[in-house]
């Protein structure tokens, strides 16, 4: 049987606004970069969440090529975010950007968020993009470091995804899920299993919305029109999650 479509994005006549939301592990851009970018294209986001953007030689050149073959542009994020960068659409009006680096564990890699609020017609978001800790003490301080960040945004609706580094069971994972909307349980679509691309057998990637926006659908785009499985290998070692959401005007 073939994957329903997801809505397409629109604002409604009372100010709200549908949008689609991808986030995607994309390995420093280490694999097939013009896979990657027709993945990206065929799911037509708004808003991309990136995990391991290029953080090294001439990095904003290479994340800034993956935007204009997308059809994207750079928002934040990156080298200055310890990875996570995000995209977006010409649809997004944008307030404010801001880049976090996280406390340093020593012998650990740096992590960090990188973080917007965003306008789409008259709905106001707060944004962030995660890659959370392989150790699961420090990953778990992180969790409540981003729900942390996200009430601080000054911001009704935000939304906040990535690589999590750990399955639903986990309690770093739950506790995301307990303060935020875990979006393929709240509406599963697509794909669940987002690990990895040739034997998926793991949900690692994950987007969360607060509870005042409602989910429409979210999982890995497997059979959308203009993704193919030789796409889905070749561009890098996650799949992505897309995420259709109606978010209300503020």
């Amino acid at each position: 049987m073939a994957t329903p479509l997801l809505p397409d994005s629109r604002t409604e006549p009372d100010g709200s606004a549908l949008i689609r939301v991808l986030s995607y592990n994309i390995r420093s851009m280490r694999d097939d970069t013009a896979a990657l970018a027709r993945v990206i294209s065929a799911c037509d986001p708004d808003l991309v969440l990136i995990q391991e953007a290029p953080r090294f030689f001439r990095w904003r050149k290479k994340l800034a090529r993956l935007a204009a073959a997308s059809g994207q542009m750079i928002l934040s994020g990156g080298a200055t975010a310890a990875g996570p960068a995000l995209l977006c659409s010409l649809r997004a009006t944008v307030e404010r950007t801001e880049d976090v680096l996280l406390p340093l564990t020593p012998g650990l890699h740096r992590r960090g968020f990188a973080t917007a609020v965003v306008r789409f017609g008259g709905a106001r978001l707060g944004v962030l993009s995660c890659h959370l800790s392989l150790q699961k003490d420090e990953r778990y301080d992180q969790a409540g470091i981003l729900l942390d960040r996200l009430a601080g945004m000054g911001v009704e609706h935000a939304i906040a995804g990535g690589d999590l580094n750990e399955r639903p069971g986990g309690r770093t994972f739950q506790r995301l899920a307990d303060g935020l909307q875990d979006c393929w349980a709240t509406a599963p679509w697509g794909g669940e299993y987002t690990s990895t691309p040739v034997q998926p057998h793991q949900r690692i990637d994950a987007i969360f919305a607060t509870k005042g926006i409602e989910v429409l659908g979210c999982g890995v785009p497997l059979g959308h029109p203009g993704i193919t499985d030789t796409d889905l290998r070749a561009a890098t070692d996650h799949l992505p999650v897309l995420a259709a959401l109606k978010v209300p005007a503020s």
